[in-house]
């Protein structure tokens, strides 16, 4: 039996994960669920209608059950945001969507690697690890990766370099408090405080909060623009698909579990993480400026106290 993967949600995101997937060919089989049986199906036609132009992969749609074998399952699925709803609202609705979807998830496939994309993130990953009871490393969140390639693709496009020469991370929340590591920023080998270049001046304050404030607002902006994001975010979790299969132990901003580090325990939160076959095998120690520090802090306050008033 070939590679599996199951997604769950086969709205603008989860359908966007799969057409990226199904290019890249990096599974044998797709499983498309929605609480819109007719919705997943015609979405699972459309894309087999294109299999002469890509590698050897099915996609079909189901239930959650038909997700048996899976090696990864992908959760999409969730309300989004209403006007006048506030977080919290948002967060028990999906909430109560996870404590019926997690159990029938674990019994089709009980080995499988649970990724989770629905919105809060970080909450709802925390959420699925308590439901599930799996070890750590094989639930975690889409988190900050996005917003990290958002910040990277900012940074080279003010400094006319190509994204892939900028290191650069976004941690914390995916969300209002998350938190941009300066202090760490290279342009290739070089610092950002020390990288120069004849055509671009240099970088200021104000540049910085203006890099800063569209990382943050990206998916509002897109949203107010267009209705939903799902070109960026379909990429980002295809490439963590792809690191996980192809067991890649590349170091990726996911949202996972937080023991004893730097102070902060008992929440799901983004931090570089080097993630491969089993999931994340572990979090790396960050060397950033105490004021940084203080802020991931704070974000990782923020959502321990949304998950407290959940009862997690």
């Amino acid at each position: 039996m070939g590679i599996r993967i199951g997604v769950i949600g086969a709205g603008a995101v989860g359908s966007t994960i799969a057409y990226v997937a199904m290019l890249r060919g990096i599974a044998h089989e797709l499983v498309l669920v929605d609480a819109l049986p007719h919705k997943a199906e015609a979405e699972a036609r459309d894309l087999m209608h294109g299999s002469m132009f890509i590698p050897a992969v099915t996609v079909t749609s189901g239930t959650v059950e038909d997700c048996a074998g899976a090696a990864i399952v992908v959760i999409t699925a969730g309300a989004k945001q209403k006007p006048g709803q506030s977080r919290l609202q948002l967060v028990e609705t999906n909430v109560a969507t996870f404590r019926n979807l997690i159990p029938r998830v674990l019994a089709a496939a009980p080995d499988a690697i649970l990724l989770i994309v629905s919105n809060p993130v970080d909450v709802l990953t925390y959420v699925s690890l308590k439901l599930s009871g799996l070890p750590s490393s094989r639930v975690f969140g889409s988190g900050t990766v996005l917003d990290t390639s958002r910040f990277r693709f900012l940074l080279a496009q003010r400094l006319n370099v190509a994204a892939a020469n900028v290191h650069a991370y976004i941690v914390g929340e995916h969300g209002d408090s998350e938190v941009p590591l300066w202090s760490s920023v290279h342009i290739a080998a070089t610092a950002l405080e020390l990288f120069s270049s004849p055509s671009v001046p240099p970088l200021t304050e104000s540049d910085r909060e203006e890099i800063f404030r569209n990382v943050r607002d990206a998916a509002a902006q897109v949203i107010a623009a267009k209705g939903a994001t799902n070109w960026a975010v379909g990429l980002a979790v295809e490439r963590i698909l792809e690191v996980i299969l192809r067991d890649e132990q590349a170091i990726l901003t996911v949202s996972s579990l937080l023991q004893d580090y730097h102070g902060i325990s008992d929440v799901c939160v983004s931090v570089p993480s080097i993630v491969g076959r089993g999931g994340v095998r572990e979090t790396l120690p960050l060397h950033i400026s105490d004021d940084e520090l203080e802020l991931l802090r704070h974000s990782a306050g923020i959502l321990r106290g949304i998950a407290g008033q959940l009862g997690f």
